[in-house]
């Protein structure tokens, strides 16, 4: 299965869950960093733990971060968060959440304060 992702530019883009399978076909798109901002157990147990996907990004040769966010519920601290890591990671990121959507809301929010 095919990953859907949004490039917001050059440097950002944004996409649904992702899975561990899906880790070559984001490394092979160039992304240097995943951030997953999906909090564990939200889509049930059939959603992979952040520390599944972090170990199969890791062995990709990639960066990772974990910054989960509830829908709706995004915190000042969390915009802060977002905009140290898009500072600081390597670039191109992607960041993923259950539609994408929560992701894109937190890096704009996150741009605004740069």
């Amino acid at each position: 299965m095919s990953v859907s992702i949004i490039s917001h530019n050059s440097q950002f883009g944004t996409a649904g869950q992702i899975f561990a399978e899906d880790i070559p076909e984001i490394a092979a798109a160039g992304y240097k960093t995943v951030i997953d901002n999906r909090p564990d157990f939200e889509g049930g147990t059939d959603q992979p733990l952040h520390t599944d996907i972090e170990q199969v990004v890791k062995a990709a040769g990639l960066s990772f971060a974990y910054l989960p966010v509830i829908s709706g519920q995004i915190t000042q601290a969390q915009v802060q968060q977002m905009s140290e890591l898009l500072d600081a990671l390597p670039k191109p990121i992607l960041a993923f959440c259950r539609s994408g959507a929560r992701s894109t809301h937190l890096y704009q929010l996150a741009l605004q304060l740069g």
